[in-house]
């Protein structure tokens, strides 16, 4: 017989008086004694990764500005891949949105999709016709 065996078959106790208390609840009673609060937030925006904006080639350039003259003409889907800058930290992220250019404007810069999102041009670094 081991140490356990006269209650090992005995039912879990709850109490009468008070309500069961969730996992999640036992864990919340506990949180306020974390040694490190916000090391996970922390790490997790550390570890977040970052891209570098690439600068194309004056070919690619014209070649961007060729497709969305053609895509205003055409009224055609596009997929316009661009550079969005990162609010907190160094560097940003490539994004691809598809979708109907609505307006292209030389003098503001920007490209206005059908969906209302709007471009800036200078950070456009692919577009192709779908």
């Amino acid at each position: 017989m081991t140490d356990y065996s006269r209650i090992i078959n005995h039912p879990h106790h709850r109490s009468k008086n008070r309500p069961h208390m969730s996992m999640t609840q036992r864990a919340a009673q506990f949180s306020p004694f974390a040694a490190l609060s916000g090391l996970d937030e922390t790490m997790s925006e550390a570890s977040r990764l970052t891209s570098e904006k690439r600068i194309p080639a004056e070919d690619k350039v014209r070649y961007i500005d060729h497709t969305l003259r053609q895509a205003m003409l055409s009224h055609r889907q596009v997929a316009i891949t661009y550079y969005v800058p990162d609010p907190t930290k160094h560097g940003g992220s490539y994004i691809t949105v598809k979708g109907s250019i609505y307006k292209a404007d030389k003098r503001e810069d920007v490209v206005i999709m059908d969906d209302g999102s709007v471009i800036l041009m200078y950070n456009i670094s692919d577009i192709s016709l779908i």
